[in-house]
């Protein structure tokens, strides 16, 4: 099956360097335009929002983009098509069998995911970042680098937890919330809020 990544730049050369760690072979990309820097040698394949796209040359894809929002967007519009999101798995990802995962996932290098946790749809868990027992993480989240999920929590669509983050067990997160980096989350949060600091307190 030919797999293209959507986005080629910053966050999807991770993704692609995962992949190829993974053995998962990626044969072309997409992008409003073609990229001078080709490392993976990938070959171009036009802008994926344009109307005259050619969806039949592709039977797979990957999401290359780390805005949650865009990569929603994305997301939709790729399964409107009906194609395929592939996960990827860097192989050093420790991800148990006793978890739930969803479909379009990226696992970076050394992340782990623990008994009993369950992963939506077309999320990002980055760098060495650890979501324990039984956290519900919703669709088209982005966990940081190094972030710490406590058993038990949950973290509404399409929500930001930044770099080095730690969230208390059983707390939870909602909708299209961000949290910065280096916070430590003792409470609840909200939809649609931006909360930050040592103990997280709402900035925004």
């Amino acid at each position: 099956m030919n797999i293209a990544i959507i986005g080629y730049s910053g966050h999807s050369l991770v993704i692609l360097d995962a992949a190829s760690e993974a053995g998962i072979i990626v044969n072309s990309y997409c992008e409003k335009d073609e990229k001078s820097f080709n490392p993976f040698n990938l070959k171009y394949l036009g802008d994926e929002s344009s109307e005259h796209f050619d969806w039949n040359i592709v039977g797979s894809f990957i999401l290359g983009v780390g805005d949650n929002q865009i990569r929603k967007k994305l997301a939709a519009l790729v399964m409107s098509e009906g194609k395929q999101l592939t996960t990827i798995a860097h192989p050093s990802a420790r991800i148990s069998d006793k978890a739930e995962i969803g479909l379009g996932n990226f696992f970076a290098v050394n992340c782990i995911i623990n008994a009993f946790a369950r992963i939506g749809n077309n999320c990002i868990l980055n760098t060495a970042c650890v979501v324990e027992h039984e956290c519900h993480i919703f669709d088209h989240v982005h966990i940081g680098p190094g972030a710490i999920l406590t058993g038990n929590v949950t973290v509404g669509e399409s929500s930001f937890i930044g770099a080095n983050v730690v969230v208390k067990q059983g707390v939870k997160i909602g909708d299209n919330a961000v949290v910065g980096a280096g916070s430590v989350v003792l409470q609840n949060i909200p939809s649609n809020e931006v909360w930050a600091g040592n103990p997280a307190r709402k900035i925004k």
